[in-house]
């Protein structure tokens, strides 16, 4: 066969290297919604793709060894199943979910399963062109050397372009399903021009491009289990109303129900979390007209009542203006009522000195937690942009037999507050039972070890024995920047 261009082959590699990485990162925003965002999941995704990457690519050079002709056509089929199985990753991610997730009940090993039953075999087919474009193009030249360079450097320029342009691009003005329709035609694309290189006819490999075209229009119009795909997060509002007269809704971040709304009730909190947190601001405010900062918006069911009982100094750090945008639409929130920074809290607070009388942490989402809220640089820094007598609540997700979680956050507060409070439900826990809980953290206590309020039927909440919470903290690691296994901690015992 003829010699082939050494810039067609860089860019063919190039393209499917992007194409490639394009998927890895898309899988991230799929498997979101049954499994969350979490180093669980990305470590998952990481290691799957790379292990498809691995095998395709031994493949592959296990094709490289025939004649040129045949290792360029036998890529294009390579490059027809890297199409078909990434036209068809959606609809196995949807049909495997239940089942995997069902056989594998421990995240660590479910989100693994899940991943591989989605995203190994389109990184299984993608990574097998590389070596044969490779020995295509060393046989095509005296500057081997050269060549070779040349498509190592197309490999890690489409690997960067492909994470820049799904992460920037692609999944905000497109969303994942269509970002996936996208990578798919590009991968035919790549397969058609194999065959063309090959001087193979191209009317069986062109009819089933047709096919997997088709596959990918189908799999990007199917319903999406997003209301909206923001660059953060898959969000969706639930109608959970019981009475059609009276609408309520649920915010659901990734796989999480982080709140619900109802339209006429604006102080009624429908999580047990949202009513500890709304109760114990009041109760420990050093003032009537207090004023809050949220770290985390989600449906903005807190301020919301917050501003309806009157308060008027009210800031939310939410990074995600999506977020902000569907609970105006959605949930009844009026961003009138707030100042909103539209960037991490951590960062909010250190570039602005501004103190608060209170300040509610509300970003713990089960095994999805921010690293860097829950350490004790940060909450040093929490301590500072409080006023004297202000106080620092945050939410806290952690299963009854274990509390290895809770117990390490205590013991990395009491490093930097004299009073720690633990609360939760007025009832003792089922064994195992997934237990949420508000810690309280400040210079004095609350004035009172119980209250009931509506959660959204009428429930009481305590105060646990400080000598309980002490034994939590002194059998606990503190947190801090550089070491914060909390993925680790949360979770029930295997």
């Amino acid at each position: 066969m003829r010699p082939v261009p050494l810039w067609l082959l860089v860019t063919l590699q190039g393209a499917v290297s992007a194409a490639s990485l394009v998927v890895e990162i898309v899988a991230g925003r799929m498997l979101a919604p049954y499994v969350g965002m979490s180093l669980y999941t990305w470590t998952s995704i990481i290691a799957v793709v790379l292990a498809g990457f691995s095998a395709g690519h031994w493949w592959g050079g296990r094709l490289a060894e025939r004649p040129l002709d045949r290792a360029l056509a036998a890529t294009g089929w390579a490059l027809l199943g890297a199409a078909v199985t990434t036209a068809l990753a959606g609809m196995a991610l949807r049909a495997t979910a239940v089942p995997v997730l069902s056989l594998f009940p421990h995240p660590v090993s479910g989100i693994t399963a899940l991943t591989v039953s989605a995203f190994f075999l389109p990184s299984l087919f993608a990574g097998i062109p590389a070596p044969v474009l490779t020995q295509v193009s060393l046989s095509g030249t005296d500057r081997q050397g050269h060549a070779l360079g040349a498509m190592f450097a197309a490999g890690a320029v489409g690997a960067i372009a492909g994470t820049l342009l799904a992460g920037f691009v692609f999944i905000s003005w497109l969303g994942s399903a269509w970002t996936l329709a996208t990578v798919t035609l590009v991968y035919l694309a790549g397969a058609l021009l194999c065959f063309l290189l090959a001087r193979r006819a191209i009317v069986i490999p062109g009819a089933s491009a047709t096919i997997i075209a088709a596959l990918a229009l189908f799999g990007a119009t199917a319903p999406n289990p997003c209301t909206l795909e923001s660059r953060y997060f898959c969000l969706r509002s639930i109608d959970v109303a019981a009475d059609p007269t009276k609408p309520t809704r649920a915010l659901v971040i990734d796989h999480l129900v982080q709140g619900i709304s109802a339209e006429d009730a604006p102080t009624t909190m429908f999580t047990d979390h949202a009513a500890m947190l709304d109760a114990l601001a009041r109760l420990r405010a050093p003032q009537p007209d207090f004023s809050s900062f949220f770290i985390g918006g989600g449906n903005y069911a807190l301020p919301r009542s917050f501003a309806t009982r009157g308060l008027t100094q009210i800031t939310v750090a939410e990074i995600d203006p999506a977020v902000t945008a569907l609970a105006a639409s959605d949930f009844w929130f009026d961003p009138a009522t707030a100042r909103i920074l539209h960037e991490d809290a951590r960062r909010a607070l250190r570039n602005d000195p501004t103190q608060y009388d209170v300040i509610v942490g509300d970003a713990f989402t089960d095994t999805a937690v921010p690293q860097h809220l829950v350490t004790k640089e940060f909450f040093e820094l929490v301590q500072t942009r409080l006023t004297p007598d202000g106080s620092y609540l945050m939410n806290v997700i952690d299963y009854a037999d274990r509390l290895a979680a809770v117990g390490s956050l205590i013991a990395t507060l009491q490093q930097v507050f004299p009073q720690i409070e633990l609360w939760t439900e007025a009832r003792r826990p089922e064994p195992g039972e997934r237990v949420v809980m508000v810690i309280v953290a400040g210079k004095t206590p609350t004035p009172t070890d119980r209250f009931a309020v509506r959660s959204p039927d009428r429930t009481e909440f305590a105060a646990l024995s400080q000598g309980f919470v002490d034994e939590l903290a002194a059998r606990s690691i503190p947190l801090t920047d550089d070491y914060a296994p909390i993925d680790r901690l949360v979770g029930a015992r295997d």
